[in-house]
């Protein structure tokens, strides 16, 4: 089981890096960024694939997206200038604080 969350950690890190390319692609005018949207999306579903054999895909998927959106956001204050007014914080944080409870929820079970 714990391999598969290292499965879901790369999942999330190699769709930031998809996503992230996105922006630096420039809408496809960029060929290196373009070409690694496509590397970086297939090995995070790849990665995903692999840890939905032992996590619930609604956990997994939760935790995916939500700790991918939260990552983002950070990544797109820090390298793109985007601003982070605290009422984006406060959000942020409620997703965080979501994904940390579907992780926990599945130790009960």
């Amino acid at each position: 089981r714990n391999m598969s969350y290292l499965y879901l950690a790369t999942a999330i890190l190699f769709e930031i890096c998809g996503t992230t390319c996105m922006k630096l692609s420039e809408g496809f005018t960029k060929t290196l960024p373009s070409i690694l949207i496509f590397v970086f999306y297939g090995i995070s579903f790849v990665s995903f694939t692999i840890a939905l054999k032992k996590i619930d895909v609604s956990v997994a998927y939760a935790i995916w997206a939500g700790l991918g959106v939260a990552l983002i956001s950070l990544i797109g204050f820090v390298g793109f200038n985007e601003p982070m007014p605290i009422i984006r914080i406060m959000f942020l944080a409620l997703i965080i604080i979501g994904v940390v409870g579907l992780h926990l929820s599945t130790s009960i079970h």
